[in-house]
């Protein structure tokens, strides 16, 4: 199918995308799919109509989604705000968006927007980034060599991908020797080169299947990422794109993880939907060591545990093992492993492992109680994606309030994450879950069942809900 044919099924459905919605006027705009009302008959309550009287300065950092949501929010929720947030971005990228764009649905203008829309007037942005973080003194340092003071803390900064962690990879190899990546972005820049190259590289996928079975490769690194379904989704968009011409490709999903979904009944029916394509192998415990960009291998890390027989004592014990393995290939979607930025991995705010140390609860830091994160950048076991931002914004928002009325903070993010798998085009397993398992917005409907009603949300619904309600604080 072409991409003009893609674009024009979708413009067929798309939602007017019409500036300046009121809160009751978007509500009325999501209330034409019974879908999204049910979403937003879940979602947190927007902030009280009340402000708040309480004083000090708050500064956040970051210039995506988790900012732009605690921004909007705090703006709110307090009478005689005094915020600043530094944030280089001038343009704002709805980066689910990048996945639809690799589809063939989207277009990059699809997805961006000027940031000062979502940037009120009366806070002081400084278009720069964070450097260093100096919490026992309540500042910071930017690139620029600005020092920042403030009274409490919002750290938002994001993830950053590191494709060059990846041994004999460039980020310039992105686009070249059938290599792709749809996480390749510059939100300072507001490009998104990486659903424009994952797009061009489905069609040179096509375009070789029509000449025998190329070996295709969908790799998964082993550290946390944003948008964790992301590799499979480009696997089962990519594989689709193909069968709907008759073409199919010897297909290898290697993960570093031991399983397709941490959630059995989800991992048991990704399984399924993969036997609707040609030979798709798995292999789990894989993490992507190095790379022959001109010579096309992959070389991976094999780790695995064997049972081994001790003479001496008459018994088995279990040992780690690993091999190093090379895979040749024709194509290759490579998601590189990911971190917080340096000035994070670097600050008296990380913890152990380099994520911002916060309660995984409260999201507030345990050593400086001035400090709170949101979005990826929050070292807890779940929440790097948009929905779950979404869910620590009133956490956050709440929390924040309460210390700087001197109180302590009560309210408790619950872990939400949603991760909508696409397993072809046209349908969607929508996976909700929190810190005790399964957390579907509409109970009655199994969560690992893939339905056409969850595609059409995401495609056609979602992104006018983060422009008008998420990132404006109203849901």
């Amino acid at each position: 199918m072409k991409r003009e044919e893609l674009l024009e099924q979708r413009d067929e459905l798309e939602l007017p995308d019409t500036a300046g919605l009121s809160r009751r006027d978007a509500l009325k705009l999501m209330g034409i799919s019974p879908v999204a009302a049910s979403v937003l008959a879940s979602t947190a309550p927007a902030a009280s109509a009340e402000a708040v009287d309480v004083k000090g300065k708050i500064l956040i950092v970051g210039g995506g989604s988790g900012a732009i949501m605690a921004l909007a929010r705090l703006h709110r929720a307090i009478s005689d705000p005094d915020i600043t947030i530094i944030a280089p971005n001038e343009i704002h990228l709805y980066q689910p968006g990048q996945i639809f764009m690799a589809a063939g649905l989207y277009t990059h203008e699809d997805i961006v927007k000027p940031n000062s829309d979502f940037i009120p007037d009366d806070v002081t942005w400084i278009k720069d980034e964070v450097a260093a973080f100096d919490p026992d003194n309540n500042r910071v340092t930017t690139r620029g060599g600005e020092e920042v003071a403030y009274d409490y803390l919002v750290v938002a900064t994001g993830i950053v991908c590191h494709y060059d962690a990846i041994k004999g990879l460039t980020e310039d190899d992105i686009g070249t020797h059938g290599i792709s990546s749809v996480y390749l972005n510059n939100p300072e820049a507001g490009t998104a080169k990486g659903g424009e190259i994952t797009w061009e590289w489905f069609n040179d996928l096509k375009a070789a299947a029509k000449n025998g079975k190329p070996k295709v490769i969908y790799t998964q690194p082993n550290t946390p990422i944003k948008c964790g379904g992301a590799p499979q989704k480009i696997l089962y968009l990519s594989a689709d794109y193909l069968k709907k011409e008759g073409l199919s490709a010897d297909y290898a999903f290697t993960t570093s993880f031991p399983n397709l979904f941490f959630l059995k009944p989800i991992a048991d029916a990704l399984g399924e939907a993969q036997k609707r394509y040609d030979s798709i192998t798995n292999y789990f415990s894989h993490h992507l060591e190095s790379i022959d960009v001109e010579g096309k291998v992959a070389t991976y890390i094999h780790a695995y545990d064997e049972e081994v027989y001790d003479e001496d004592f008459d018994t088995y014990e279990t040992v780690s093992k690993s091999d190093r393995i090379e895979m040749p290939y024709d194509f290759i979607h490579i998601v590189p492993p990911m971190s917080p930025p340096d000035a994070v991995v670097n600050s008296p705010l990380a913890g152990g492992d380099g994520w911002l140390e916060v309660d995984k609860y409260t999201l507030q830091h345990p050593r400086f109680p001035n400090v709170f994160g949101i979005g990826d950048v929050c070292g807890i076991p779940m929440g790097k994606t948009g929905g779950s931002a979404r869910h620590h914004g009133p956490v956050l928002q709440d929390n924040l309030l309460a210390v700087m009325q001197g109180k302590t903070s009560k309210e408790k993010f619950d872990g939400y994450t949603v991760c909508p798998l696409k397993t072809e085009y046209g349908e969607i397993i929508m996976a909700e879950f929190n810190y005790e398992g399964f957390a579907p917005t509409i109970p009655f409907l199994a969560p690992e069942k893939p339905r056409v009603m969850w595609w059409y949300f995401d495609v056609y619904m979602l992104k006018p809900m983060y422009w008008y309600l998420m990132l404006r604080g109203l849901m």
